[in-house]
């Protein structure tokens, strides 16, 4: 039987569905600090967005770092070698926690002594490096959350993804509610209290995915009791995951770029791009978990040995991202200023109608943006990270060099400036295409 008849429209929507929830949650989790930020200040709710790509653009290294283990899981998962799957899981951990210890003494000396450097507001740089100070040190718990969530994906187990990020939900809303502004007999903590918030959550989420591990999941069967540490399973990680953790560093990196060049307009700027990322990463749920999707079916159905399936699954995949995302346009263009005001700062209800052109410059992309994903990940799917670490560095040359011709030497507006994104996933797609259409993917072991 053809593989592609059990990866099924249905089948792709039983892989994405419980992603896509889970990303809803945890994009809930900025969200929530934004929300109530926005309701101390303007610059305290733009600080926590631009701290906020600080921290993903160090804490991508570790995640880069487990999407290898992810492929690697899902290949062994199609080839049914379930017991070399825990051990993927418990050395790739232990190796994270290294890193992320080198992380969270790098970060800190970045911020204090580098940052300020780039900066234009000593306010905003204040309120970013009081987030930092304690955000961290979430560097340690999600280094583990990712490799947990590596293996789930990789078995295509990805309901709770979804229960998990619940969970880191609830206890950051009652974090930042009761720390920023001191109820329930708490500090009146400010922008530190979200810094802190996000940091427990997501040791709640490490004890969640531990507990919910012991309890459903054969430990012998994926041969986690493989405890003792292993160079040769972390060495055999990084041939993959090498590539995309520095893919995923120097493309993290360039969109902080952007979001330091637009402070350098004014502090207004900065809100305002502030609150189009936040609904960005919204519109973008669909689109990661379409992406991640791909990235894993790929690798089952290449271990499976299904090879020539392979471009008739993304294709589909590709009509079902595009599909949502045409339906995300319409909903929001009804309306656009109405989910601009639950995030808006309530100091400044002028940002709401300068919001709105950038936000339909972002909702007009997302038709590209969903196709440019799904194929750019299907990539990293059939192992070879080289190839995409390759052409994504070759489209972040164009993008930089198109941020800094409109954003710093054009000075142009904000709406224009979102249009960098067009020039990322246009010749992300485009360059993609290529590889499948030339390159010889079909044969790449790992």
């Amino acid at each position: 039987m053809s593989k592609i008849l059990a990866y099924s429209y249905k089948d792709i929507w039983k892989v994405s569905l419980p992603i896509m929830l889970g990303l809803l949650a945890q994009n809930i989790v900025q969200l929530t600090a934004t929300f109530f930020l926005g309701k101390v200040g303007e610059v305290e709710q733009s600080a926590s967005g631009l701290a906020g790509v600080y921290y993903i653009a160090c804490f991508i290294i570790c995640f880069g770092f487990s999407i290898g283990g992810q492929i690697m899981i899902s290949r062994r998962n199609g080839e049914k070698n379930y017991n070399r799957i825990g051990e993927i899981v418990v050395q790739g951990a232990l190796f994270l926690l290294a890193l992320a210890l080198v992380l969270f003494m790098l970060s800190g000396f970045l911020s204090k002594n580098l940052l300020p450097q780039f900066m234009k507001s000593p306010e905003v740089y204040q309120a970013v490096d009081t987030y930092l100070s304690w955000r961290i040190y979430g560097f340690f718990f999600a280094s583990i959350n990712v490799m947990f969530r590596a293996f789930y994906v990789g078995i295509a187990r990805t309901p709770v993804l979804t229960i998990n990020a619940i969970v880191m939900g609830i206890i950051n809303f009652l974090g930042d509610y009761t720390l920023i502004f001191g109820h329930w007999g708490m500090p009146q903590l400010g922008i530190a209290g979200a810094g802190i918030a996000a940091v427990v959550s997501e040791m709640f989420s490490v004890l969640f995915f531990m507990i919910y591990t012991l309890i459903t999941v054969d430990l012998k069967k994926y041969g986690f009791n493989k405890m003792h540490f292993r160079f040769g399973i972390v060495r055999s990680i990084l041939s993959i995951s090498s590539f995309t953790m520095v893919q995923y560093l120097i493309s993290m990196s360039t969109w902080f770029i952007f979001f330091i060049a637009i402070e350098q307009q004014s502090t207004q700027a900065l809100a305002i791009t502030n609150i189009v990322r936040n609904l960005y990463m919204l519109f973008f749920i669909p689109v990661n978990a379409f992406a991640t999707t791909t990235n894993t079916l790929v690798g089952n159905t290449i271990g499976s040995g299904a090879t020539k399936d392979v471009i008739p699954l993304v294709k589909r995949i590709c009509l079902v991202n595009l599909l949502v995302m045409i339906v995300i346009m319409i909903i929001t263009l009804i309306n656009p200023q109405y989910w601009i005001s639950l995030i808006a700062p309530h100091d400044d209800p002028t940002l709401i109608s300068k919001t709105v052109a950038p936000l339909l410059v972002i909702l007009f992309g997302l038709p590209m943006t969903s196709i440019s994903s799904v194929v750019f990940n299907s990539i990293s799917g059939t192992g070879n990270t080289r190839a995409a670490l390759i052409l994504e560095s070759s489209t972040l040359v164009l993008y930089m060099l198109y941020i800094y011709w409109i954003v710093i030497y054009k000075q142009a507006s904000v709406a224009v400036c979102w249009t960098v994104e067009y020039v990322y996933w246009g010749f992300l797609l485009l360059f993609s295409v290529l590889y499948f259409k030339y390159a010889h993917w079909q044969n790449k072991t790992i």
